[in-house]
C-alpha cells in the first residue's frame, strides 16, 4: 500500500502546505504550521462544497431555474430587521462577531424572545442558569426558547434535528467541537469543519441559523476567512464599553444592502432602540465643531466633527484622529493649509467624531476642512448648517452619493442650510446652498462668521 504523504495546515489562517515550516508563507504568523493527522486529514483530503448534500442532479438551465420570493419573518427589533433588510430568510446563515462584553449575548436572548416559533439556543460558553438569570433581568422568558449547553457540534445537530426547531443559534462557533477531528475547538479546521456542517443542515432543511464569532485583538473576526465566505449575512456588533450605544453594521448581506446600520442603547432592561440621534449634540454654535451627514448602507445619519488646532508644544506638529483615518486627517490639513490658506504646518491638529462613531464616507471632507478652519481662526460657522463634500487635493469639492436624502435628512433634523459640491447640483433643495467648488480662500467663504472666539 503506498504510503501517503504528510499534509500540514497552518492553524493560524488554514492555508495548507506539503511540508513542516517554521513561518507560514499566506499569513506571515511563526510557529503555526503543524501537521494534520488521522481522520482530520481524510477529511479534509475529501472535503467538498456545504451544499455537496444538495438535491440537484447536475447543472440547471438559467431560464429554468424556478424563482420565488423569499418570504421574510421579522425578529421583532425594529433596528435588527433594518440591518437584516426585512428580517430573517428561510435557511439564511447569519454570523454575528463583536468584542467580549459589548452585548453579543443580550442581543442574541432578545432576538430568540421576540421570535415566532421555537427557538434552539445552543451555547458552549455559558450555561442554562447563566442564561436564565440573564433572561429574567431582560424580560425575555420566552417558553419558545429552549436550552442547550453543548460544544458537540453532532449532539447540536441531533437535537435540532429532533426539534425541528424555528430558529437556530448558537454561541459560539469557537467552542464548537466535531469528535472525527483530532484538534482542539478553536482551532482553523474545527472552526471551519463545525460551520460547514451546521450551514449544510440549515439549507437542506431552510432553518435560519446564527453564529456568534469572537474577534481578534484587531477587531477582525477569528478563524479562518472562508467562515465569512460561507455565511450568507456576516454582522458586526460595535460599541464603545464607555457610551450606550451600540452599533450592528451588515458588512456582508447576501438577501438585503450591505453596510445598513442599526442603533441600540444598552439599558438595565437590554439593547433598545436608540431615539433620536445620538452621534449629534444640538448645543450653542462652537468654533471647531461642524456637522455633516453620512451614510452607512441607506441610512443617513447627522454626525459632529469636533477639531481642535492648538501650538506645537515639542515642535514636532501632531495628528490626532478618533473616528476617521489618521492618513486622511493628514492630507486634508495639507489640503486646508496648501489650497484654503489656514496655517497648520506648526500646529498640533486633533480631530475628533463624537459619540464614539467611526465614519469611512468620503463626505466628510468638507466638514473636516471647515471645523479645521474655524478652530485655527476661532470664527465661528453657520448656524445649524451642515457640510458635504469630498475634498482632493487640488482642494476641488467633488460630488457626494445621494446628496438629496442627506439633505432632507438634515431638514428633518431642523438645519437651514448646508455647504455642498457645484458639480452634479441640480432641482430644489429643502435648505439654503453654498455652492462650493475647491476650498481656497477658506477664510473668505460665506459660512465662516466673523464672530471670533472671547
Amino acid at each position: 500500500m503506498a504510503k501517503t504523504s504528510p499534509l500540514f495546515e497552518c492553524t493560524a489562517c488554514g492555508a495548507r502546505h506539503p511540508k513542516a515550516l517554521g513561518k507560514c508563507t499566506a499569513c506571515g504568523a511563526w510557529e503555526s504550521v503543524h501537521e494534520v493527522r488521522g481522520s482530520l486529514k481524510r477529511d479534509l483530503q475529501r472535503a467538498g462544497s456545504a451544499y455537496a448534500k444538495s438535491h440537484y442532479a447536475g447543472p440547471v438551465a438559467l431560464p429554468d431555474v424556478e424563482v420565488t420570493d423569499n418570504q421574510r419573518t421579522p425578529t421583532g427589533l425594529a433596528e435588527l430587521d433594518r440591518v437584516l433588510g426585512g428580517g430573517v430568510v428561510p435557511g439564511m446563515v447569519a454570523l454575528l462577531g463583536g468584542e467580549p462584553g459589548i452585548g453579543k449575548s443580550t442581543l442574541l436572548l432578545q432576538w430568540a424572545a421576540t421570535a415566532e416559533g421555537q427557538v434552539l439556543y445552543a451555547s458552549g460558553e455559558e450555561s442554562e442558569r447563566q442564561i436564565k438569570l440573564r433572561a429574567q433581568r431582560l424580560g425575555a422568558e420566552s417558553p419558545g426558547i429552549h436550552l442547550l449547553a453543548e460544544t458537540d457540534v453532532r449532539r447540536i445537530l441531533e437535537e435540532a434535528e429532533r426539534m425541528k426547531p424555528a430558529l437556530l443559534m448558537v454561541d459560539s462557533i469557537q467552542t464548537l467541537f466535531d469528535p472525527e477531528f483530532e484538534s482542539s475547538a478553536g482551532s482553523v479546521s474545527q472552526v471551519r469543519g463545525c460551520a460547514a456542517l451546521l450551514t449544510r443542515w440549515a439549507k437542506a432543511t431552510g432553518t435560519p441559523l446564527v453564529l456568534v464569532g469572537h474577534v481578534t485583538k484587531d477587531g477582525g473576526l477569528a478563524g479562518p476567512k472562508v467562515l465569512e465566505h460561507l455565511v450568507d449575512t456576516v454582522l458586526a456588533f460595535e460599541g464603545d464599553r464607555h457610551h450606550h450605544h451600540r452599533l450592528l453594521r451588515a458588512l456582508k448581506n447576501r438577501f438585503g444592502a450591505a453596510f445598513e446600520l442599526g442603533v441600540f442603547a444598552m439599558t438595565e432592561k437590554g439593547l433598545v432602540p436608540a431615539e433620536g440621534n445620538p452621534f449629534f449634540l444640538d448645543a450653542e454654535p462652537r468654533p471647531g465643531c461642524a456637522a455633516t451627514v453620512v451614510l452607512s448602507g441607506t441610512r443617513p445619519m447627522v454626525v459632529e466633527i469636533q477639531a481642535l488646532v492648538a501650538a506645537a508644544g515639542l515642535g514636532i506638529p501632531r495628528r490626532t484622529a478618533l473616528g476617521i483615518d489618521g492618513q486622511r486627517l493628514s492630507m486634508l490639513c495639507a489640503v486646508a493649509e496648501r489650497r484654503g490658506g489656514v496655517q497648520l504646518h506648526d500646529r498640533d491638529v486633533y480631530v475628533n467624531v463624537a459619540g464614539g462613531l467611526e465614519i469611512e464616507d468620503p463626505a466628510a471632507d468638507l466638514a473636516v476642512i471647515a471645523a479645521l478652519c474655524s478652530s485655527a481662526t476661532g470664527r465661528l460657522l453657520a448656524e445649524k448648517s451642515l457640510f458635504m463634500g469630498e475634498v482632493g487635493l487640488t482642494g476641488e469639492v467633488r460630488p457626494v452619493a445621494q446628496l438629496p436624502l442627506r439633505l432632507q435628512e438634515g431638514a428633518r433634523l431642523g438645519f437651514a442650510c448646508a455647504a455642498v459640491p457645484r458639480l452634479g447640483l441640480e432641482g430644489k433643495s429643502p435648505l439654503d446652498l453654498f455652492p462650493e467648488i475647491s476650498v481656497e480662500r477658506l477664510r473668505g467663504k460665506a459660512w465662516l462668521k466673523g464672530v471670533v472666539e472671547e
